[in-house]
């Protein structure tokens, strides 16, 4: 008699995905961190063109994977088309590593990157959704482990390529120190690759029912195609600011179309858990804006107006390099994403764990806190730069409140999304963040410092002038999500209902809401 193989265990499964995920953001924040200045030192961008061209970029980068979800869904299967992302993650990754400073270039490599992210990231998050259906306290533990890779991974990158960018420029020339950072991003993929080869029996019982069919060789020709094709769409609209905003814009309408369609034509038994979702999207929307500051505002500030020196009662420690201070979020979310799994499971098991709209409320008063800290920080300015430790402290609240709101973005939709929409949501729920991030972008260019202006006394108050607005509008996203509460708690309840006296979608089963 044969011998059937032992059941994978849910953390095995998880524990591959988490892997793959953790390199493929070591490759996309370790090219994240330098694309802002690369483009200004290098291409010779003004301020407000460079945070613009990045907010386009990141906008594609999280639309495209409402197109992923659908082709992992129902084409070639969720497994295989989070795997062909990685590939071309590390493709578009080694076009940067070539040495050239043309920016029709860079925009076919970001084009490159996009089409990647957009295969790899709904499908790798509804990978996580599938592992653990029907569990929802494990559910929201899960996926703030998983956030936590994303910021593993990107702790080490955003650490280590600015540091590449500056030691091999210093020996070989300022060019090949800028791809050669770039270039570690596609080793980065690599092996991450190599590692996902090497664990991916762990996940064979996992996927859509696509992926249990032999591979259509005529859809993965179709798939391919239109890839290349997104790829120079991707780069025109990156090269044509006007172009970027009116599709930015127009994604937005035809997302909030979508919603509504979803919402009227559903089940009744759906209605209220789709409902739920769109509130929270649409909160998630303006999170991503504060998010977006970290690449474009709050980095050139620190290239700016931060003291680079870390001091510990007048003894010197290290000094860091101006990029890699975004760092700092990556350090935060690994050292709080366990203490927050910690207050889930114990709170779960006393029956009290908070909903995720209290969540979100406390996550948006906490960015609050994260801004004012840098005009707090900019009253004890000397000559202009504030000590590190403000960036250290801002950075802190800010990513405690990222971990609330987008941390558990995921969670929400795997939680009261239908599972046959899961990938298709999943990507909504991206499309949604590549909106703010644009949006971001703009938000960011308020604090524009006039080209040839290097006194750092002058430009202080332009960059602490945008932060404490975004304090102010964190303060005002905070009340309106108070305010949404027992909305909330009332749409919640009537999804719980369905789902404890129908239980038609085992997968969405929802909490009772509480007040923060």
């Amino acid at each position: 008699m044969a011998t059937q193989n032992p059941p994978v265990s849910q953390t095995r499964s998880f524990s591959t995905v988490f892997l793959i995920e953790m390199w493929e953001r070591f490759g996309f924040y370790g090219m994240q961190v330098l694309m802002v200045t690369y483009m200004m030192k290098k291409l010779g961008f003004v301020d407000t063109k460079a945070n613009l061209v990045w907010g386009a970029a990141a906008a594609l980068i999280y639309v495209t994977p409402a197109i992923g979800g659908w082709v992992g869904d129902l084409l070639i299967g969720t497994r295989r088309t989070m795997r062909m992302g990685a590939m071309v993650l590390m493709l578009g990754y080694a076009l940067l590593w070539i040495p050239t400073d043309n920016a029709t270039f860079l925009y076919f490599a970001l084009g490159v990157i996009i089409v990647g992210n957009g295969f790899f990231k709904p499908n790798a998050g509804n990978l996580v959704r599938k592992i653990y259906e029907g569990d929802d306290t494990k559910i929201d533990s899960a996926f703030t482990i998983y956030y936590m890779a994303v910021n593993v991974g990107s702790m080490i990158s955003m650490t280590l390529t600015p540091w590449i960018r500056d030691y091999v420029g210093e020996h070989y020339g300022d060019d090949w120190g800028w791809h050669t950072a770039f270039g570690v991003c596609a080793i980065g993929l690599l092996l991450g690759l190599a590692n996902y080869a090497l664990m991916s029996r762990t996940l064979k019982h996992i996927g859509s029912p696509a992926d249990s069919r032999p591979l259509d060789l005529k859809r993965l020709a179709g798939v391919l195609g239109g890839a290349l094709v997104l790829v120079f769409v991707s780069a025109f609209i990156l090269h044509n600011e006007l172009v970027a905003r009116i599709c930015v814009y127009a994604a937005g309408v035809v997302l909030l179309g979508i919603f509504a369609h979803l919402i009227r034509n559903s089940h009744k038994d759906e209605r209220a858990g789709l409902t739920a979702a769109l509130v929270l999207v649409v909160q998630t929307i303006f999170f991503f804006i504060f998010y977006q500051q970290m690449s474009t505002s709050l980095n050139l500030f620190a290239q700016k107006n931060v003291d680079l020196s870390f001091d510990v009662f007048g003894v010197h420690l290290f000094n860091w390099i101006p990029e890699q201070f975004q760092n700092l979020n990556a350090i935060w979310i690994v050292l709080l994403s366990p203490v927050l799994v910690f207050v889930y499971n114990a709170l779960g098991r006393i029956g009290k764990d908070p909903s995720v709209a209290a969540k979100f409320a406390w996550g948006f008063a906490a960015v609050a806190i994260g801004y004012f800290m840098y005009g707090i920080g900019a009253r004890f300015a000397v000559n202009g730069q504030v000590s590190s430790w403000t960036m250290v402290w801002g950075y802190g609240f800010y990513s405690l409140g990222e971990l609330l709101v987008s941390g558990l973005g995921l969670a929400m939709i795997a939680r009261y999304v239908p599972e046959r929409m899961g990938g298709f949501m999943m990507g909504a729920y991206y499309v949604a963040s590549g909106i703010s991030q644009y949006l971001g972008s703009v938000v960011a260019n308020y604090a524009h410092v006039p080209k040839g202006l290097n006194d750092p006394v002058a430009s202080l108050p332009i960059y602490t002038s945008l932060f404490n607005k975004l304090g102010f509008a964190g303060v005002a996203c905070t009340a309106i999500a108070l305010a949404m509460l027992p909305l909330m708690k009332k749409l919640s309840a009537s999804h719980a209902d369905v789902a404890t006296n129908h239980d038609p979608l085992p997968a969405v089963r929802s909490e009772e809401f509480e007040t923060p």
